[in-house]
């Protein structure tokens, strides 16, 4: 005894109707237990733009005989592109853009008996290289050292010292407050750029002119503050009229008992993020607490040591 089953098979290629067929297959006692073919469309694939194509591969075996017909397919996907051979195993798939591809391979044995599997194309948009800018300017124009004493006596700012100073000492018997302020320039970097991270080092002065001249760091609380400054400054800087810093985002330094001791690679990313994308007045240091005697004394960017003066190394995309 024998049966008929017909099968009717029909491709299609990005919804476009190709060929249809009908096939009767005779099925009895020896071949009742058809199965389909195994299909395997390949492992899921990554590219990223401005590539645009890559190649599918697929492969089929079946037990019932040959493989006599293959059929690549979209499924899925942000845009239609090039199926360049789908009745082949492999074929080239070009026109892609930035998403989510999905691709079915079907297969057809002598038998007639169809299997399928899937496979996917990931396209990612093309990332800017992260980009890295290191700062560290000599005889940097914005840059000052701001000082007070309480009689009134002393309250301008020094351009030209060759320290910065988060300090509290006296001088003549008199309370001596010192405050840094220092501005990179940082027009090389896009007004739409993501910093990725800055880091800011400063380095104490191997050679003291404040103080007691001999060590940079000095006192029983000399923790200070890094400050993101808030408004604009120039050469009229005085301490009367000197610009407040952001107290919301103020990092905070501890103190230190060692007499050399430099800040290398203070995260100020999230300041300097708002230099880029606001507006940039620098920064300020001070003491947290200015009581004397205590001391910061770091080089400015007029120190003879070009390897010690402030540095900002930014990483932005």
């Amino acid at each position: 005894m024998k049966a008929i089953l017909k099968t009717t098979i029909a491709f299609f290629v990005l919804g476009v109707f190709i060929s249809s067929c009908q096939k009767d297959i005779v099925l009895n006692s020896a071949n009742a237990n058809l199965t389909p073919p195994n299909v395997d469309a390949g492992a899921p694939q990554t590219i990223v733009l401005p590539v645009s194509s890559a190649t599918l591969n697929g492969t089929a075996t079946s037990s019932n005989g040959p493989v006599v017909g293959y059929l690549w397919s979209l499924i899925s996907g942000p845009n239609v592109p090039v199926i360049h051979s789908p009745s082949l195993p492999g074929t080239l798939v070009s026109g892609m853009i930035a998403g989510n591809y999905r691709f079915q391979f079907m297969a057809i044995d002598s038998a007639g008996l169809t299997g399928v599997d899937t496979t996917s194309i990931r396209v990612i948009p093309n990332q800017n290289p992260i980009q890295t800018l290191t700062l560290q300017p000599g005889n940097n124009t914005n840059e000052a050292t701001l000082s007070w004493t309480n009689s009134g006596t002393t309250t301008g700012a020094n351009f030209i010292l060759q320290e910065l100073l988060a300090s509290a000492w006296t001088t003549g018997g008199e309370l001596f407050v010192g405050r840094g302020l220092f501005k990179f320039d940082l027009s090389a970097i896009p007004a739409n750029a993501t910093i990725i991270s800055a880091r800011l080092s400063l380095y104490s002065t191997p050679n003291p002119l404040n103080g007691n001249q001999v060590d940079a760091n000095f006192g029983t609380n000399n923790s200070m503050f890094i400050e993101r400054v808030v408004s604009n400054w120039n050469t009229t800087l005085n301490w009367p009229n000197q610009p407040l810093g952001d107290i919301a985002t103020q990092i905070s330094i501890p103190h230190t008992n060692q007499s050399t001791f430099d800040l290398i690679d203070v995260d100020v990313t999230g300041l300097t993020t708002s230099m880029v994308t606001g507006n940039n007045y620098g920064f300020k240091i001070r003491l947290q607490n200015e009581v004397f005697y205590n001391l910061r004394n770091f080089c400015s960017s007029k120190h003879a040591n070009t390897a010690k003066r402030p540095k900002l190394v930014i990483s932005y995309q």
